[in-house]
């Protein structure tokens, strides 16, 4: 029997990767261990920048009034769900990246933006440029038995370092019956060792970490004993 997949991402990221998985025919189960939330941030100056590089739509959800100030610098958006979010709060999409931060900025060179403003959750891959934090993931109560008896004989996706961290302390001595799969290098290092199974996206992005997830559900062998590509 195949194993199933769980998923630990705050909403509204979890349904969708929850959809994603259950169109592809996987079993997967929703165990949020965060909620994202908005933090207070002030509005840097416009006029030093000339676009918003926007990598989670929570960006665009969470940012409150100061988006407003904001609105006249065309996005850089990663991914069809931050430029969709983007498009509905009034700002204008110029690029539409599906590979991750580094292609979507290498596209917004191509177009004559260099000089992004990165909006941000507290958790983020480094862009390079000027970032503000807009809004952080809290922790939601979980109790260490019982995810552990949830996520056995399953696969747990990683978003971030952090949700790499949770996952790890939450198991700490029960991971052989578990497997992973994280976002990036750098979150799977996060997750250290032990894994009934470990590997990494080739490329940062929801799509290509569901592909990752259901190809190791299908073969769970080519990552067992934390085999990393």
């Amino acid at each position: 029997m195949r194993p199933g997949l769980a998923v630990v991402r705050p909403e509204p990221g979890l349904s969708r990767t929850v959809a994603r998985l259950r169109s592809d025919g996987a079993d997967v189960i929703a165990l949020p261990l965060f909620v994202a939330a908005p933090v207070a941030w002030s509005v840097p100056d416009a006029t030093a920048y000339d676009a918003l590089l926007v990598t989670s739509a929570n960006a665009v959800r969470l940012a409150g009034s100061g988006l407003a100030t904001l609105a006249r610098l065309p996005v850089i958006a990663v991914g069809a769900e931050s430029a969709a979010v983007a498009r509905a709060a009034g700002l204008s999409v110029v690029v539409t990246g599906s590979g991750g931060v580094v292609e979507a900025l290498s596209a917004a060179g191509d177009v004559g933006l260099e000089r992004p403003l990165h909006l941000a959750g507290r958790e983020h891959i480094d862009s390079g440029h000027p970032t503000v934090i807009v809004y952080a993931s809290a922790d939601v109560a979980a109790d260490a038995a019982t995810f552990a008896d949830a996520v056995s004989g399953r696969i747990v996706l990683l978003h971030s370092v952090r949700a790499a961290e949770r996952v790890a302390a939450l198991l700490d001595e029960q991971r052989e019956a578990t497997g992973i799969v994280a976002l990036s290098a750098k979150v799977l290092a996060a997750a250290g060792t032990g894994w009934a199974g470990a590997a990494a996206a080739a490329v940062p992005t929801d799509a290509a970490l569901c592909a990752l997830a259901i190809e190791r559900a299908i073969d769970p062998a080519a990552g067992a004993g934390d085999k990393r590509p």
